[in-house]
């Protein structure tokens, strides 16, 4: 069977190679994206459900080079569990919201090669960094604002990541811009991500037990492996 993600970079170097003789160009780049993220491997065993989240990119291009440098930073939620309690049980009359929410944190360094040029712009990024996970209960009030009352952090780890991702750039708006030699160009922007994390211990849906007066965590552990969609809005200048 022939190995889709190797046609996949074979297919954007070429395009880079034909469209990027000339490296004029905006040098900077800010991305904010929507992201569902899915676990893999080890961590799908133990997670079936998809995060959701967003992430955000800054980018700076070396100058006369096909190469940008910055860092990328994501968070998303990947487990959700909600119920009603008594504020106290001198105060039964009011009601709250206790919440418990998985969530991950993804920061990266940032290597990325994409043409400089065109309304049509595809790129390869490397990432290098790591992910810090954490469950986090919160009392909400009632109210539709989801206003928080009292928090506390049930658990936390961190681990390496690295991976690679790529995808495409391609211009909605653009404006020239007083004085400046690169005008001010927005891109629809999508694009794929997988990333490889290390081992790391964690919560899930389900893994806050109450007995009675007392809480038990059943902490799962394995490698943090991640495919994630990008969809969202480049700002070039």
């Amino acid at each position: 069977m022939v190995n889709v993600t190797k046609i996949c970079i074979f297919a954007v170097l070429a395009v880079l190679l034909l469209t990027s003789f000339n490296y004029s160009g905006e040098r900077f780049q800010a991305k904010v994206s929507f992201i569902p993220g899915f676990p893999q491997n080890e961590f799908k065993a133990n997670v079936d459900s998809i995060g959701l989240g967003g992430s955000g990119d800054f980018v700076y291009r070396l100058k006369g080079s096909l190469f940008s440098v910055g860092a990328s930073v994501g968070m998303m939620v990947y487990g959700n569990e909600s119920r009603k309690e008594m504020f106290s049980a001198e105060i039964p009359e009011v009601i709250v919201d206790v919440t418990t929410r998985n969530y991950i944190l993804m920061c990266h360094l940032l290597l990325r090669l994409q043409s400089p040029k065109g309304m049509v712009r595809p790129y390869l990024d490397g990432l290098v960094g790591f992910n810090y996970l954490w469950t986090e209960t919160g009392v909400y009030d009632r109210d539709g604002f989801d206003q928080k009352l009292a928090s506390d952090v049930n658990f936390s780890d961190w681990t390496w990541s690295c991976g690679i991702g790529g995808g495409l750039m391609l211009s909605i708006y653009e404006k020239k811009r007083s004085g400046k030699a690169r005008p001010f160009v927005v891109f629809l922007d999508i694009g794929a991500c997988y990333l490889k994390g290390g081992k790391a211990e964690y919560l899930k849906e389900g893994s806050v037990i109450r007995e009675k007066q007392r809480v038990i965590y059943d902490v799962s552990e394995s490698s943090t492996d991640l495919f994630t969609i990008r969809a969202g809005l480049s700002f070039a200048f």
